[in-house]
């Protein structure tokens, strides 16, 4: 496990979420494609409580070989439970970018870290470095997202006319 290289993913993952959510409106930020697909800002709200409720919290019980009961994670029912798209994007921005250096404040000081150490999971058993590489690929899922998002307000934007010159989505 290259935990600097990851750490430098991370970083830029957050620089670009970031840049993903800069100068939209309100507006733009709660807009849904269909009611089943999440707005910017409920995919930034995940992304926010996910770097401190899950990823860093479960690397941390795996890296310790803690074993006491993971503490419960609902990030589906979080989005309207929390009501992720009525808060300030600015804010849970904010949020995020504080808790990202957290974790990387946190990854930078772990030190003999056992990457390919098993550990038994509510889903199985995975390892620390199982961990760590889903935390990096997690970020660049919902940057496919906030793109998908940013592409459908294009399509909102410009009807009637279409996008096809540009070329196939």
């Amino acid at each position: 496990m290259d935990l600097q290289l990851c750490m430098k993913m991370m970083r830029e993952n957050g620089q670009r979420i970031g840049q993903m959510v800069a100068g939209i409106t309100a507006e733009q930020a709660r807009y849904k494609p269909d009611p089943a697909t999440w707005s910017m800002l409920e995919v930034l709200g995940h992304l926010y409580d996910e770097e401190r409720y899950d990823f860093r919290v479960r690397l941390g019980r795996i890296v310790a070989q803690d074993h006491a009961p993971w503490p419960p994670i609902d990030p589906q029912g979080w989005v309207e439970a929390r009501a992720y798209n009525a808060q300030d994007v600015a804010e849970v921005l904010g949020g995020f970018e504080t808790e990202r250096a957290e974790s990387l404040a946190w990854l930078a000081r772990l030190t003999a870290v056992e990457w390919a150490a098993p550990y038994q999971t509510p889903f199985g058993s995975t390892t620390a470095g199982d961990m760590a590489a889903a935390w990096v690929a997690h970020d660049v899922l919902h940057l496919r997202q906030l793109v998908e998002l940013h592409w459908a307000l294009v399509q909102t934007a410009v009807a009637p006319f279409n996008t096809l010159y540009a070329g196939e989505w």
